[in-house]
């Protein structure tokens, strides 16, 4: 990325990278949905680079398989009802199992990478980029579920055992679910923190 956009991700973690002192739950709850806009500016970006260097049929126009899914990813997904009455614990909790799924996720993907297609610098700095701001999220949640003295979840191993022996295309398309899925919670954080957000107003 160049430096103005590290800068701008900085600034969106700064405050709580920065800051020993507690603060409120519309605070946390600003600064979580801000980043989490920057980072749905940004999700298509990665999905459309991952695709276009995994060669066909993933970069061919219009690649779509919704039906592929990994048991180690919840899928973004929801029924509209049962989202919208969630209570915040519930919310922050799936958000925040989520994210910590897709942080190793995308290390996993970005050491694919690494091997399938040494020679692309670009999608590994975008992997690693949507890493880090995934972790940065994460931590955002955690500083909203302390605010509100809700229970964190235990960090624990969502990737479970990895088959190192899997085939380049069983690979790629880990990596297709993975950066899909990634724009798709992005874009549910981005839906869950405005409903937070309107509940405690600044």
């Amino acid at each position: 990325l160049p430096p103005p956009a590290h800068l701008c991700l900085l600034t969106l973690l700064l405050p709580l990278l920065s800051s020993a002192a507690p603060i409120s739950p519309a605070e946390s709850i600003s600064q979580a949905y801000s980043l989490a806009l920057y980072m749905q500016k940004n999700t298509s970006m990665l999905l459309q680079t991952y695709l276009q260097y995994q060669g066909s049929p993933f970069s061919d126009p219009g690649f779509s398989a919704p039906e592929l899914q990994l048991s180690s990813l919840p899928p973004a997904t929801a029924f509209f009802k049962t989202w919208r009455t969630l209570d915040d614990g519930e919310r922050l909790s799936l958000a925040q199992g989520a994210f910590l799924a897709l942080t190793q996720h995308l290390q996993l993907v970005r050491d694919d990478q690494s091997d399938l297609n040494p020679g692309s610098p670009i999608l590994l700095a975008q992997l690693g980029t949507a890493r880090l701001r995934a972790q940065g999220l994460l931590g955002n949640m955690a500083t909203i579920m302390t605010a509100l003295g809700l229970p964190m979840l235990p960090e624990e191993d969502t990737l479970g055992l990895v088959a190192f022996g899997a085939s380049a295309f069983e690979r790629k398309c880990r990596g297709y679910v993975v950066t899909r899925e990634y724009g798709h919670w992005t874009d549910r954080a981005v839906r869950d923190l405005a409903l937070l957000k309107a509940k405690y107003p600044a």
